[in-house]
């Protein structure tokens, strides 16, 4: 996602309303999220798709990082040889059934 340009990525709502195709085509064009004030207070941001996925996959690895940091504080680990034992074991079982 760019950084907020501030002279054209914060608009008032009533410029929203009147420019929404503009403004749409303009965040997926610049892939600038567009700040939307309502009354001189920022109220909410538009972004394109492709950057909201984007922030969305990172906020879950985020919290995968996090659960995964939360169990090796917990000592919940295996040797990886051993996980990688079994997931051998695990293939080769399926595989057979094919």
């Amino acid at each position: 996602m760019a950084s907020i340009n501030l002279k054209n990525d914060i608009k008032p709502i009533s410029y929203i309303k009147s420019h929404a195709a503009d403004m749409l085509r303009y965040v997926n064009e610049t892939k600038n999220p567009l700040v939307i004030t309502q009354n001189g207070e920022a109220k909410a941001v538009l972004v394109d798709v492709d950057s909201y996925q984007q922030t969305e996959n990172a906020l879950a690895l985020l919290n995968i990082i996090r659960l995964s940091e939360r169990d090796v504080a917990m000592g919940r680990t295996r040797p990886a040889e051993e996980v990688f034992a079994e997931i051998r074991a695990d293939i080769k079982k399926h595989a057979k059934k094919i």
